[in-house]
């Protein structure tokens, strides 16, 4: 079959199980949902503007990808588009997986991969930043962008291209939030036109890349496509009053028949899985649950996720090679010495954030916000900033031989959630429920809300994990009694302790718990939380109980430019910090001293974590 032929064929039969697929989608939602009836979530997120960080890496990073896609020409952003559907297209090509290439020849050269696939996060991480900031020249950007990209929107777009769920998804997302964030009164609109226009080449339901790759392709990167990340999207669309049809087209894309099914079963088919989009795909499960009360899906992301965490790194980050291994066997462990793609970083943390908030929210559970710190200060945080031309940093390297390197390719997939995640930081940090607020992670920052009718600011200074302690001081306009909720960590040692105005609270801390500090609060009230932060090891799985990594509290430590020194278990949990203010700590070896470092503070030195003892 020629290449014309098989894009006529899959033209053709996509359209016809679109059309009918969307026809019969109330009947299919109803056959895979338990309920209809959204279900209440335990804890609540704030809105975007009602937390603020304050000076600290996590601000910084915000701060710089704001400011590159404020700066970012609106031209070459929307050039792609304006290219594959015949318009003119003025501005500077953007290069690398964004813009049309005649050299994509895929696994071998991926330039021109995607062309456009992160305009729909570049568009939805502006929004969540004027969110955020207020910012009205944020706020105009993307009123442009919309407009700029809705002149572009025809079927001709997708028309040979190798992802259109992939590139859609994202689209979907920026929209649906320019809506919610940006205030657009035309996004809708826009979206509506968008989902017509992708309809045609999208399968009657989600396929995995097995099934992908049984139909005609004219090369491997058409199996790739991720139509299975779709219903979350779609979902939150549904939510924010796009209108009923996203609903069912959420139904219609859910993978239970091979993904949400077994894992709801506690069976783990994550092994040979993508690694990334299979974990962001368990945030459509929980979208399910929270619009339509599906338990069969609450079970599957609760299942997911935890497999997920049963085969990560001590850094909390997962699947090298972007791809999950099988458990019991040696195929992790393999990785140390074979692969220096360990961790697909802003992607993964943006797939873990989510789907750990959205478990939290729904469960009140604080040991997922374990998990989010552990992938915050040991994976996020050591990541390159995104140059102005699209060079970034894409893979976290936990090889014996290990080195921080940027991705040969410019604009890559973490490029778009890099400035999603950091925009997400505030929202991720602070949860609340009617009896008050719940401090998940200890940043630099101020949360502002109303609680038995007191206007309360909560500010939170810290320089936690460096420093074990974090300060919370109140302001109110009248005394209330509520809730503030601390996450004690599961690794918290016995004599972590928590002081109001200065005298011991009483409360017990117990690991792996919320500390639910219930009193009338007033003005000037203070929290001070010094946590026991005691050393461990970690082994890489349970097959390799002697390939460890250091870890104090929430911190992997890595060996930097270790050499041939051979580090024993009793002198890594020997190991003392190199002076008082210093996040660098050092292990006494046989040969000398080697240092050990924090992922965020390594730079251009060699480095590694795991030692086999």
């Amino acid at each position: 079959m020629s290449y014309k032929s098989r894009r006529s064929f899959l033209k053709r039969g996509a359209a016809l199980a679109a059309g009918s697929a969307v026809m019969r989608g109330l009947s299919f939602g109803a056959t895979t949902n338990a309920a209809t009836s959204p279900k209440p979530t335990r804890l609540m997120q704030f809105d975007y503007a009602d937390v603020q960080l304050l000076e600290g890496p996590m601000q910084e990073q915000f701060k710089h990808n704001h400011e590159l896609f404020l700066n970012l020409d609106e031209d070459s952003m929307l050039k792609p588009f304006r290219q594959l559907t015949g318009m003119p297209a003025p501005g500077e090509d953007m290069g690398g997986w964004y813009t049309p290439s005649n050299k994509f020849d895929p696994p071998k050269d991926m330039t021109g991969y995607i062309p456009g696939h992160s305009f729909g996060q570049y568009l939805s991480g502006l929004s969540r930043a004027y969110a955020v900031t207020g910012d009205k020249a944020t706020q105009a950007k993307v009123h442009r962008l919309v407009k700029g990209y809705a002149a572009t929107v025809n079927t001709k777009f997708y028309d040979g291209y190798c992802l259109p769920a992939y590139t859609f998804e994202k689209t979907n997302c920026g929209l649906i939030d320019a809506h919610e964030f940006a205030h657009d009164p035309d996004a809708f609109a826009v979206l509506n036109k968008s989902t017509d226009a992708v309809l045609p080449w999208l399968p009657p339901k989600a396929l995995d890349r097995t099934e992908m790759a049984a139909r005609p392709h004219p090369n491997v990167a058409y199996t790739w496509d991720e139509s299975y990340t779709l219903p979350e999207n779609f979902f939150i669309g549904y939510q924010r009053g796009a209108g009923d049809r996203y609903r069912l087209l959420a139904r219609r894309f859910l993978q239970d028949d091979t993904y949400f099914g077994p894992l709801s079963e506690n069976r783990n088919v994550l092994p040979g899985q993508h690694a990334y989009s299979h974990v962001n795909a368990l945030n459509s499960a929980m979208q399910s649950y929270i619009t339509d009360g599906s338990e069969m899906h609450l079970a599957a992301a609760k299942n997911g996720f935890q497999f997920v965490l049963e085969q990560s790194f001590a850094t909390g980050g997962w699947g090298p090679d972007e791809g999950f291994r099988k458990p019991g066997t040696d195929d992790l462990a393999h990785t140390l010495t074979t692969s220096h793609n360990s961790f697909e970083t802003p992607c993964g943390a943006y797939g873990h954030f989510k789907i750990a908030r959205n478990l939290m929210r729904v469960t009140g559970s604080s040991t997922y916000g374990d998990s989010m710190e552990a992938v915050l200060h040991n994976t996020i945080l050591g990541a390159r900033p995104i140059r102005p031309d699209g060079v970034s940093f894409y893979y976290a390297d936990y090889n014996n031989d290990a080195k921080k390197v940027d991705y040969e390719q410019k604009w890559p997939c973490c490029s778009g959630t890099f400035p999603q995640l950091t925009a997400d930081y505030g929202i991720s940090s602070y949860l609340r429920s009617p009896k008050g607020v719940y401090v998940n992670l200890y940043v630099p920052s101020k949360v502002t809300f109303r609680q038995a009718g007191a206007r309360v600011v909560l500010t939170q200074n810290t320089e936690y994990p460096r420093l074990d302690e974090s300060t919370m001081h109140l302001k109110m306009d009248k005394p209330a009694q509520f809730i503030v909720a601390l996450r004690i960590p599961a690794w918290a040692g016995s004599k972590s302790e928590v002081l109001v105005n200065g005298k011991p609270s009483g409360k017990t801390l117990e690991p792996g718990t919320w500390a639910e500090l219930d009193r009338t609060w007033k003005n000037d009230d203070r929290i001070e939380l010094t946590f026991d932060m005691p050393s461990r090891l970690v082994p890489i799985d349970p097959q390799h109980p002697d390939t460890v990594a250091l870890v104090r509290g929430p911190v992997s430590l890595f060996a930097i430019e270790q050499g041939s020194a051979k580090l024993t278990k009793a002198q890594m949990l020997a190991a003392q910090r190199v002076s008082a203010s210093s996040g660098d700590w050092e292990v006494q070896t046989d040969g000398g001293k080697v240092l050990m470092r924090p992922y965020p503070a390594i730079a251009t030195e060699e480095y590694r974590l795991y030692q086999s003892t």
